[in-house]
């Protein structure tokens, strides 16, 4: 009879005898990837009886190891199913096969795992429900009929709920529901999907839903509770749903009065709210649907794709309330991904909510109940509680599609903590990220681990979620980093957290030769240059190990010779890298300030064309910009006052927006360039831009582009002709200046990072241009191209740096206390 307990050695086995035994085999094979806590094993048993071999599976330290014997033609059929047939869930990253002598055993068995200081199992993120659960959920003569907490092996929450290693109940936060007795059953059936699903719980067992009032009143149960959310919803109200990595905060997407006040009370002015449709069919009936963007929207991590809306859908009365993606072409959609999820969409009059962070803006997502209701108080009208809590905190990932393949915008549920692999293992590197858009990456062996988002770190809140993460991380990878690598930028929270957690790499050796790992529990920390840190998480995501051609373009990174970059273009092998060229420098009248007003950056864009003559020449184009302001912005540009010098390409973006009269201020990051590339109309002309060396860098000089702009606006020429040459003009002046740049370094691979390689156009036609030109274009494909990958290079630079002082002991260092 067979077992799921005992040892290798348990069973009637005869004398061993040569591997191949009259058409008889007998393999041990090691699997490794996710695959614990995802139903590797039941999978392996399952087989095996179905094959009619005999022997054992276990989880190790790595991933599961298993031996096997039978007829050769059945062990050679398992294998092949091994992968071809794995659980959803599970992710084979390696499987070897080790040829054993042939014994003759009776049975197949699941035995106890193996235990190992060593731990380096992968964790499964949280993942939606499976067509099993729904089907289950919605049935009335099943147990867990309309329990909003129903998973398996193959679905629910995984990332959120985990406290510490190895992946076993007592550690998740299910630790307090102890299952019944028909939970417990199947919980220890290797023939149940259920089998060792750490969630696993029922309406007896398990945890429950309850609706509060804005005054913290209990006002419905269990299934009750969802009943009244859903008829709140259908009235218009705002509820506050707890979902698996954090509060979400919902209401009817075609009720324009609903979602006005929603933005409101949550002081999000115009940045679009994604949508939450209940099926494929009420995505479609809004907005254009690729079938890669089907894959996307139905794949088990569910994200959030941007999608081009229907140009005739509210024409159609298929539209959304206006004020739910505002002046935007394109709609955040996604579809149901928990339990609690698809109840709000059964037996209800509406087909699409809006399911936005429950947070105020700027603000991290809210995770706890308490926190909910402090947090969230003035914005929901009821609450959508339940007693599972979240351990830690997961937004919803954002994804795209470019040239037919998913792009991330923002990487969390669903696809954290899966790794990015490198292409050779090192010692333990933290990575602590940028100040906005904030990730942070551990790596460990071949692996990069990349945080989920965390958000700006502009507030105490997403600090404190930033030193969770890292506690978190460190907790769950069992692993203590020699190394921290933050941004040059000294104000930034993550560089100053990292200089309190970390020793300075020691500056007397330039080269670092022979430098011994520190004595002490606290790793080495380094500064890494932003744009460097950019081409690096490209080149380390791609697993290239030659030099490449960076190109950076984004709105605003630290630079060392004391201005803002934001166009470069550089040379990067490595921890090695330098400055080969960059965009002309704009002037930020008023700093800060011209990033949140563009009509400044505008206005100083002009005025480096003309300058005392900059009313006179451009008054038409200047007219919208208030008179007063405007005078005095032209009075710091010609005395050179709080005039900081960029050479931001996002910040010409934000310029040529507001000349196209397109966006003059903005209400959240990046919206003037979004605007500006949605506002294109189709034509073959393209600008010119001028390219010239100075003091040993290129320089891909703006001012004849925005010359163009504006004697183009100035003939009323139409603002999405304008934008389209723009954008042309870009187009080729990169192209021109990168074969400039091949010419004197041989170099025909190029790395393209930064947050303005999210535009779709540009990055397109960019990346087409480049590769009818030859060249070798990586672009990112796991990690978003914004701010979100930076922690990934700066691990990779770390890495770099660690290998070429040959310190390579993953168990140095600590961060465990910043006073030693």
């Amino acid at each position: 009879m067979d077992s799921v307990a005992g040892s290798p050695n348990t069973g009637e086995k005869k004398p061993a005898l040569m591997a191949d035994f009259h058409g008889f085999r007998r393999v041990g094979i090691r699997v490794e990837g996710i695959v614990q806590g995802v139903g590797f094993r039941p999978f392996v048993f399952q087989a095996a009886h179905r094959w009619g071999l005999n022997g054992w599976v276990r989880n190790d330290a790595t991933g599961v190891e298993m031996e096997l014997e039978g007829r050769r033609e059945a062990v050679e059929g398992f294998l092949a199913s091994l992968q071809r047939d794995a659980p959803p869930l599970a992710a084979i990253r390696s499987m070897k096969v080790q040829e054993k002598p042939y014994e003759g055993l009776s049975g197949f068995q699941i035995i106890a795992s193996e235990t190992s200081p060593l731990r380096t199992a992968l964790i499964s993120p949280d993942t939606a429900i499976c067509q099993d659960c729904r089907r289950e959920l919605l049935d009335p003569q099943d147990r867990r009929y309309r329990y909003p907490f129903i998973n398996c092996t193959n679905c629910g929450p995984r990332y959120t709920i985990i406290q510490d290693i190895p992946y076993d109940r007592h550690k998740t936060t299910m630790a307090v529901f102890t299952m019944c007795a028909a939970c417990r059953a199947e919980y220890e059936d290797p023939s149940n999907r259920r089998f060792h699903a750490q969630p696993n719980a029922c309406p007896q067992c398990g945890p429950h839903v309850w609706l509060e009032d804005d005054q913290g009143r209990v006002v419905a149960e269990r299934d009750d509770a969802v009943r009244q959310a859903v008829e709140l919803l259908e009235q218009g109200r705002i509820v506050a749903v707890k979902g698996l990595g954090g509060f979400h905060l919902a209401v009817s997407a075609r009720n324009e009065a609903a979602v006005s006040r929603l933005r409101r009370r949550k002081l999000r002015e115009e940045k679009p709210f994604a949508v939450m449709f209940a099926h494929l069919e009420a995505v479609r009936a809004v907005c254009h649907v690729s079938a890669q963007e089907e894959r996307l929207l139905c794949s088990k991590e569910r994200p959030i794709v941007l999608l081009r809306k229907r140009w005739n859908a509210e024409a159609a009365g298929a539209g959304m309330a206006p004020s739910v993606a505002p002046r935007n072409a394109y709609l955040g959609a996604f579809l149901p991904y928990t339990p609690l999820h698809v109840l709000l969409f059964h037996e209800c009059s509406y087909d699409a909510l809006v399911m936005t962070s429950g947070n105020q803006s700027d603000e991290p997502i809210v995770t706890d109940n308490d926190e909910a209701r402090q947090r969230l108080q003035g914005i929901a009208d009821v609450f959508l509680m339940h007693n599972r809590d979240i351990y830690i905190r997961c937004d919803d990932s954002v994804m795209r599609v470019l040239s037919d393949s998913p792009l991330p915008v923002r990487r969390a549920r669903g696809y954290v903590p899966v790794p990015v692999r490198l292409s050779c293992a090192g010692p333990v590197v933290l990575g602590t990220g940028a100040e906005l858009k904030n990730t942070v990456c551990f790596t460990r062996g071949r692996d990069a681990f990349v945080s989920q988002h965390i958000g700006d770190l502009e507030n105490l809140e997403t600090f404190q979620a930033f030193e969770k993460t890292i506690e978190h991380l460190q907790k769950i990878l069992d692993v203590r980093p020699a190394w921290i690598v933050h941004d040059l930028h000294p104000d930034y929270l993550s560089t100053q957290w990292a200089e309190a957690h970390g020793n300075p790499f020691p500056p007397s050796n330039a080269q670092g030769a022979g430098v011994e790992p520190p004595h002490t529990v606290r790793p080495y920390r380094m500064a890494v240059q932003h744009h460097h840190a950019h081409i690096a998480s490209v080149v380390a995501e791609r697993q290239y190990d030659g030099p490449v051609l960076g190109v950076a373009l984004d709105g605003t990174g630290y630079g060392p010779d004391g201005t803002v970059w934001g166009g470069e273009f550089l040379y990067v092998h490595g921890d090695v890298w330098r400055r080969l060229g960059r965009f002309s420098h704009l002037r930020l009248p008023g700093g800060d300030r011209a990033v949140k007003e563009p009509w400044r950056t505008a206005l100083g864009a002009l005025w480096l064309l003309a300058k005392d003559a900059t009313e006179e020449r451009y008054a038409p184009l200047m007219k919208r910009w208030p008179e007063k302001e405007r005078r005095l912005v032209l009075q710091m540009l010609e005395r050179q006052i709080n005039t900081p010098l960029t050479s931001s390409c996002g910040r010409l973006f934000d310029a040529v927006a507001s000349l196209c009269g397109v966006r003059d201020c903005i209400s959240y990051e990046g919206q003037a360039a979004v605007e500006l590339e949605q506002s294109i109309e189709q034509d073959p002309k393209a600008y010119e831009a001028n390219l010239y060396a100075d003091e040993g860098l290129w320089i891909l000089d703006s001012r004849p582009l925005v010359a163009q702009v504006a004697k183009d606006l100035l003939l009323n020429e139409k603002p999405g002709v304008v934008a389209c040459r723009f954008h042309n003009g870009l187009v080729v002046a990169l192209t021109r200046l990168l074969d400039i740049l091949s010419e004197n370094t041989g170099l025909r691979t190029v790395a393209l990072s930064g947050g303005v390689f999210q535009n779709v156009f540009l990055h397109t036609a960019l990346r087409r241009s480049l590769q009818e030109g030859g060249w070798h274009v990586l672009t990112h494909e796991q990690v978003p191209p914004n701010d979100a990958c930076i922690a990934l290079g700066q691990a990779y630079v770390g890495r770099c740096v660690a290998e070429r002082i040959g310190l390579r002991d993953p168990s140095v260092g600590g961060i465990d206390d910043a006073t030693n």
